[in-house]
């Protein structure tokens, strides 16, 4: 069969009309030397559940990644956020929610969206500045809108060579590379807090009775203090945001085991959920995982 018909149906690449100097460009006439395949490409998994014991769920994500080729290239970025509502009557669904849109839109607006500006932007924001005025912007937004709502957030702004991570409340972002799994956050909680003091060893922390009690959330008061902080991107690993839906019932070296023998970080996190709900499924789960290639 004639090679063109076989690919696109037809014998041969379209003729321009009479009097018409330009057409669109038939695939098959552009020189395969002008086809540069975007080779090394962060890649990106996600995945939710409600578990085995929730009844609807109260965990948000949002993910944005992208690239840009050209005479200016624009630097990889991409934006990642993961927040595990609370409170009753559904109010954590909404606090989560909110928080995760008004986040991302303050940090696409203020960040990406800039990269994409004809005109050169000469007074941006500082990266960690901009991260803790968009956690403190999701913060008043639930307490004027969810009274008696509040949420975890983990969010993550990656632009060029490093990432920038804003953390409240005891949602996780993990690096992991081929042997080891290390914890970038820290847990804003009761039982954390105690183990810090050496008041609880890490194993009796697992199983306290208050280690979900929060002393700092989005949504639980006008003052609101951020953990920020900037990292160079980790090449050849993995970044992982969850909510303790994973982290909380999937052992740090399981998680490590499913994402190292995963094909793909969207294989992967599927069987992190599938993990976590095979271990009882007592909260809502939610995993984002994102590979950095080598340079």
């Amino acid at each position: 069969m004639d090679f063109f018909k076989r690919i696109f149906g037809r014998k041969k690449p379209p003729v321009p009309p009479d009097g018409v100097k330009t057409a669109p460009l038939d695939p098959m006439m552009v020189a395969p030397t002008m086809i540069t395949p975007l080779q090394g490409r962060i890649r990106i998994g996600m995945a939710q559940s409600t578990g085995v014991e929730r009844t609807h769920n109260e965990d948000s994500l949002f993910v944005l990644q992208g690239n840009a080729a050209g005479l200016e290239a624009l630097p990889e970025f991409g934006l990642y956020v993961v927040a595990d509502g609370m409170g009753g009557h559904r109010s954590g669904e909404v606090a989560s929610a909110i928080s995760v849109r008004a986040v991302s839109r303050r940090l696409f607006e203020d960040s990406i969206l800039q990269l994409m500006s004809i005109d050169p932007v000469t007074d941006l924001v500082p990266l960690q500045d901009l991260m803790r005025m968009a956690l403190e912007e999701a913060n008043m937004a639930v307490v004027e809108r969810v009274p008696g709502g509040g949420t975890t957030l983990t969010a993550v702004l990656h632009l060029g060579h490093q990432i920038t991570v804003g953390h409240v409340g005891d949602s996780r972002a993990y690096i992991l590379t081929d042997s080891e799994v290390h914890a970038i956050t820290r847990d804003h909680s009761l039982v954390k807090r105690l183990e810090e003091l050496g008041q609880l060893r890490p194993e009796e922390a697992e199983v306290h009775p208050q280690r979900n009690v929060l002393y700092r959330a989005i949504g639980q008061g006008a003052n609101l203090e951020v953990d920020v902080f900037t990292l160079p991107i980790p090449r050849d690993s993995h970044m992982l945001l969850c909510s303790d839906g994973l982290w909380g019932v999937v052992p740090d070296q399981e998680i490590l085991r499913i994402v190292s023998s995963s094909e793909t970080p969207q294989e992967a996190c599927d069987r992190l959920i599938d993990a976590a709900n095979a271990a009882g499924g007592p909260d809502n789960i939610t995993a984002v995982l994102v590979y950095f290639p080598p340079e």
